[in-house]
Formats: C-alpha cells, sequence, structure tokens
C-alpha cells in the first residue's frame, strides 16, 4: 500500500483496496489479502475500512498537490496529522468494543483444583460404599448358613421344640448384624452428591464464559486487522508526506524502513490472535473434559442411590422376618419360607450394587485420566 500514491484524488488506493495489487511490497500482500477478505465478511471491519479510507484519502490528496514543490504547508501538516488522530481514534474505538479478557487467571486451575479434590471425595465415598457392601455380603453368607440349619435339623429325627436352636442363633447374628448402611454413610453420600451438583452448576457457567470468549474471537480477529491496516494507512500517510519535502532517494530510503516493520507486525499480531484462540479452546477441551467427568459422577450417584435404596428395603424385611422368627419361634418354618423367596432378590440387589459402585470408580479414574491428558496437552501457561 506504502508505494501506491497519486496526486489525483481518484487515484489514491486505500488499505482495503490495495490488497488487489500490493505486489511491489510481497511482505503486506498477504496480510492485505486477508485483511481484504475480512473486510466483505465483517461489518465491524467494512466501518472501520471506511473511516480509514476518508481519512487517509484527505490527507493524501491535501499533501499529493504540492509534491512537485517539495515542501509541506502548515495548513497540509495539520491535515496529516488530524488525519493519523483520526485513524487512532477509529482503532481505539474498535479495541474497546472488542476489549479482550484475562488471558491467564487463576479460575481454570482453581476449577481443576476442585475438580480434582471433589474426584478423591468420590473415591473415597467407593471405598465407604465397598466396606457397607462387605457388611452385607457378611449378612448374606449369614443368611446361607441359617437356611443350611433349618436344612440340617428339618431332617433330624424325632421332635424337639428346640431343634432349630442353630437356625435362630444364625438368624440372631444375622438381626445383630442389622443394617449394613449407617446414619455416617447417607451423610457422605449426601455431602458427596451435594459437591458433584454444584460443581457441575459451576462447570457448565464456565463453559459458557468460554462459549462466549471462542464468539468473540471473530472480534479479536477484527481487531488485529485493525491494528495492522492503520499503520499501513500511517506508512502511506508519511510517504505521500516524505514526498513532498524529500529528494527521491530519501522518500525510498524512508517508505523502505517504514514498510520493514509492517510485515513483522502482521504477523505477531495474528500470532497473538493464534496464541489466545488456541488458550481459549485449550481450556475449553479441558472444562469440557471435567463437565462431562462430573455429569457422569452425578449419574453413577443417582444409580448408587436408587440401588442402596433397594438393597436397603430387601435387607430390613430380612432383618423383620428374623426378628419375628426370634420372637415367635414357632413362626421359624413360615419364616424361612419367606426369607428363601426374597433372598435371590436381596442377592441381585446386592450384585447390582456391587456392579455399580464398580463402575463409579472406572468412571472417575477414566475422568481424572483423561483430564490431566488434557492439561498436558494445554498450554502449560496457563494453569
Amino acid at each position: 500500500m506504502g508505494s501506491q500514491c497519486s496526486t489525483s484524488s481518484a487515484d489514491v488506493v486505500t488499505p482495503a483496496q490495495s490488497s488487489a495489487n500490493s505486489n511491489s511490497n510481497p511482505r503486506c500482500s498477504a496480510d492485505l489479502n486477508s485483511y481484504a477478505a475480512a473486510c466483505q465478511q465483517d461489518p465491524v471491519l467494512q466501518s472501520f475500512d471506511s473511516a480509514v479510507r476518508e481519512s487517509t484519502t484527505r490527507a493524501v490528496n491535501t499533501v499529493a498537490l504540492e509534491v512537485e514543490f517539495h515542501s509541506v504547508s502548515l495548513d497540509s501538516l495539520r491535515e496529516v496529522t488530524g488525519s493519523l488522530l483520526d485513524v487512532n481514534h477509529e482503532v481505539v474505538k474498535v479495541i474497546l468494543e472488542c476489549k479482550k479478557d484475562i488471558w491467564k487467571n487463576s479460575e481454570l486451575s482453581s476449577l481443576v483444583d476442585e475438580y480434582f479434590e471433589n474426584s478423591l471425595q468420590i473415591l473415597d465415598f467407593c471405598n465407604a460404599l465397598e466396606k457397607c457392601l462387605k457388611r452385607a455380603r457378611d449378612s448374606q453368607l449369614i443368611i446361607d448358613v441359617a437356611l443350611q440349619q433349618y436344612e440340617d435339623e428339618t431332617m433330624q429325627q424325632g421332635f424337639d421344640e428346640r431343634r432349630y436352636h442353630k437356625t435362630l442363633q444364625e438368624l440372631k447374628n444375622f438381626k445383630d448384624l442389622g443394617n449394613p448402611f449407617s446414619d455416617e454413610f447417607f451423610l457422605k453420600f449426601q455431602e458427596t452428591y451435594e459437591k458433584q451438583v454444584a460443581m457441575l452448576k459451576k462447570m457448565e457457567l464456565r463453559r459458557q464464559k468460554l462459549d462466549k470468549k471462542a464468539r468473540s474471537l471473530k472480534s479479536w480477529r477484527t481487531v488485529s486487522n485493525v491494528i495492522f491496516v492503520s499503520t499501513l494507512a500511517a506508512v502511506l500517510i508519511f510517504s505521500v508526506v516524505a514526498a513532498a519535502i524529500a529528494a527521491q532517494p530519501v522518500i525510498t530510503a524512508l517508505v523502505g524502513a517504514l514498510a520493514v516493520p509492517i510485515g513483522s507486525m502482521g504477523k505477531w499480531i495474528n500470532s497473538l490472535w493464534k496464541s489466545y484462540e488456541t488458550e481459549v479452546m485449550g481450556e475449553l477441551k479441558v472444562v469440557d473434559s471435567m463437565h462431562i467427568g462430573t455429569y457422569i459422577a452425578v449419574q453413577d450417584l443417582d444409580n448408587i442411590r436408587i440401588q442402596v435404596n433397594k438393597l436397603e428395603t430387601e435387607i430390613q424385611s430380612l432383618l423383620q422376618n428374623a426378628g419375628l422368627a426370634l420372637r415367635e419361634e414357632d413362626t421359624v418354618k413360615i419364616v424361612i419360607d419367606e426369607i428363601k423367596k426374597k433372598l435371590s432378590a436381596f442377592t441381585d440387589c446386592l450384585d447390582d450394587l456391587a456392579d455399580q459402585t464398580a463402575k463409579c470408580h472406572r468412571d472417575i479414574m477414566k475422568a481424572r485420566t483423561v483430564i490431566l491428558q488434557r492439561i498436558i496437552r494445554h498450554p502449560s501457561n496457563s494453569l
């Protein structure tokens, strides 16, 4: 763009227009082509380009008339200065409209720490649940022994009102073992569940923020284009001023010196934009992984609660039957028949809960592994 100037206002080349014929400056041509394409798609850039075009054209036309005399009047310099200030004002306006968020923040780090702390709490809960399952297995074994004792004592010859002594003793052992799920266990479950639900809400809020950031990446591209083309406009204006006050060798040297940093600046701005894009998308992947892991954990806990309630219902029913037999020994046969009917459902509930507990443990470990991998791939300076 810096090489395109004329003494006629009709011949002035503006930032967006210069991309089509900027071969004289290969350092800038790629960035100008990118800018021209962005102008066609971005209304903000279109408005900015129009403002820059007007200011640049006005400044160039004012000074171009005095080129052949190699002098610039005070009024012309004032016009140039005013045009540059206008361009600068437009740059500030766009940047304020597309103001950036803080890149490096402690929020993601805090969120990751909280996630891993909560996941450890779930693993601790799973360990507590496994202890409850072990007690439930012990109860199941006692019931099996009681049924075997009943069969053995029934087969004994002769009548003895105390012949179910061993059966009743095993039923007493079963009753004394009681409910494997203590009040402390349910408190631990509730605390764990509430923390996971709260964590899920935090993840959803963070995802919304990151989605908004991702959508604003287009604005960042606008900002980078604005900075690039405003600098290019300044070079054009200065080159025309130089043409008005200096000899040709000086003009060539000055324009060359001004144009050299432009390509580098364009690359630097694009690099900055890409860095931010990588940062946002990387954080989004980490948060998505934690969100999915937390959602699965909540689902697992819901399923565990259902299975625990079922198993507790079956155990309570068996305990009531055992209590009846201990209070009224003549009901032993009826009680044993009821226990036999319910034992299968009790065993199924126990197995289902054990499977669900193992699944929850696996899901947590898998989620932790996935998130650690995401963090390793995420830029190290963001956490």
